[in-house]
């Protein structure tokens, strides 16, 4: 039996040593896939039962073994919405069971995968290149959080945002103690200062609107917006009512602020902000102690609500300026129109970042990522996608792996590795053809002795 023996061994030899080769031609045909995960060859040996002194090499057997866990390299892209995962971690994702008018009907089995060339289909979901949607937490648009537990294919839609009304104009500005106002003359003590007619008017109109213009300064113009999106632009003025050189009785530097709700010509009006703005000697701001709220914003008909004007801890003070105007050094607001969707990026986070045409960016999904205790024993599919199994595990969500956009995993292959595999697998099945014919001609002698 040893030359039987001898025979059938070399043919598993050549059986394993061919499941390699096949491994080895899939590896290099594969060494452009995104994100393909080799496969190497585990030679596993086949002992037959004997006694201690007859013991025998025995045969052989080829398995296959699996380099999830070996990350390949990561290259930037230009597309938006092509992902990788550095470090640990797959994407969440599904095939459609089939399509119902044009849509994609999806079962409740997830796969899972690390190819991230995923772009945005004619319905507004994201697909990588062997046709896997990416599933992910659809995420509330006001707080951001998560709406469930459970993920759910990306679909960005071409839905508008809704306009948003302003509530709040951010405003830091810093005060010159000597406003330079069209009245201002230098031999002229007080001339920089509001006319006395207007001081503490709520609202100045067309007739006095040119003396008003006349003794304040310009303090910058933000647009804002009404509950449906209109605009409308708010001018800024200030006046200084009083000087703290001016006592006795003791006075503080005071100013008044005005917005311009009428800029309609020979309809001019200004309406005031708050009351009294009051600064120490340090040109620090005294009062108001909160910030104050314009009640009924309205610029030319259009009604914007009441707005607060936010001044933070320190943005309003009063300063020596040799050019005596205001110097705003931030002026904003919370509101805006209405937006149609641009574009989509990826977050830093793994979040879908709806950008739209107001300026708005709306974090819209957030992509979990899948971690497994057994990785290489995870069932290899079609398109570089795996499924779950008893050796596996159950998927474990919240890998700590990073998402990185406009970037691909490249495959694990290493050409040079698999050239050196193919040189040691050809030279080791070429030896068992040797033992095949060694044990054949050994045979021919055998049977040659009877003759």
């Amino acid at each position: 039996m040893g030359i039987f023996g001898a025979m059938t061994t070399a043919v598993s030899g050549l059986s394993a040593q061919a499941y390699a080769l096949e491994n080895i031609s899939g590896n290099i045909a594969n060494s452009q896939t995104t994100a393909f995960k080799r496969i190497e060859t585990s030679f596993i040996d086949l002992i037959p039962d004997s006694g201690p002194k007859r013991e025998l090499s025995g045969s052989v057997t080829g398995q296959s073994r699996a380099t999830n866990t070996i990350q390949g390299q990561i290259s930037a892209t230009s597309i938006t919405t092509n992902l990788a995962v550095n470090g640990d971690g797959y994407f969440v994702v599904q095939q459609p069971q089939g399509f119902i008018d044009g849509q994609p009907s999806f079962g409740a089995v997830n796969n899972f995968t690390r190819r991230g060339d995923f772009t945005i289909d004619a319905n507004g979901y994201m697909v990588n290149g062997a046709g896997y949607y990416l599933r992910g937490l659809r995420l509330d648009r006001t707080t951001g959080n998560p709406l469930g537990s459970s993920p759910v294919p990306i679909q960005v839609t071409n839905d508008v945002i809704p306009a948003r009304a302003s509530t709040q104009i951010n405003y830091r500005a810093s005060l010159p103690t000597v406003p330079a106002t069209a009245n201002a003359s230098s031999t002229v003590p007080g001339s920089e200062l509001m006319a006395p007619a207007l001081i503490g008017s709520a609202t100045i109109g067309p007739a006095n609107s040119s003396a008003f213009v006349s003794t304040s300064v310009a303090g910058g113009s933000v647009t804002v917006y009404d509950a449906l999106g209109n605009q409308a632009n708010v001018q800024v003025r200030w006046a200084k009512t009083a000087n703290a050189s001016a006592g006795p009785p003791a006075v503080s530097d005071t100013w008044s602020a005005y917005y311009q709700s009428n800029s309609t010509a020979g309809s001019e009006t200004w309406t005031r902000i708050g009351g009294d703005f009051t600064f120490g000697s340090t040109g620090q701001l005294t009062s108001p102690t909160t910030n104050p709220v314009i009640t009924g914003l309205t610029v030319n008909g259009t009604s914007v609500g009441n707005v607060t004007l936010d001044l933070g801890t320190s943005g309003l003070s009063q300063y020596a300026r040799a050019d005596g105007t205001v110097q705003v050094t931030d002026i904003g607001q919370n509101g805006y129109a209405v937006g149609e969707l641009m574009n989509v990026t990826i977050t830093d986070a793994g979040r879908v970042r709806g950008n739209y045409s107001n300026g708005q960016s709306v974090d819209l999904f957030s992509i979990p990522l899948a971690s497994f205790n057994g990785d290489n024993m995870l069932k290899r599919l079609d398109g570089g996608a795996f499924a779950e199994t008893s050796g596996s595990g159950p998927p474990i969500m919240g890998a700590p792996g990073r998402i990185i956009s406009q970037s691909l995993e490249g495959s694990n292959v290493d050409i040079s590795e698999e050239f050196t595999k193919l040189i040691i697998t050809q030279q080791a099945y070429a030896a068992n053809t040797r033992i095949v014919t060694t044990s054949n001609s050994m045979l021919q002698e055998t049977i040659n002795m009877i003759r």
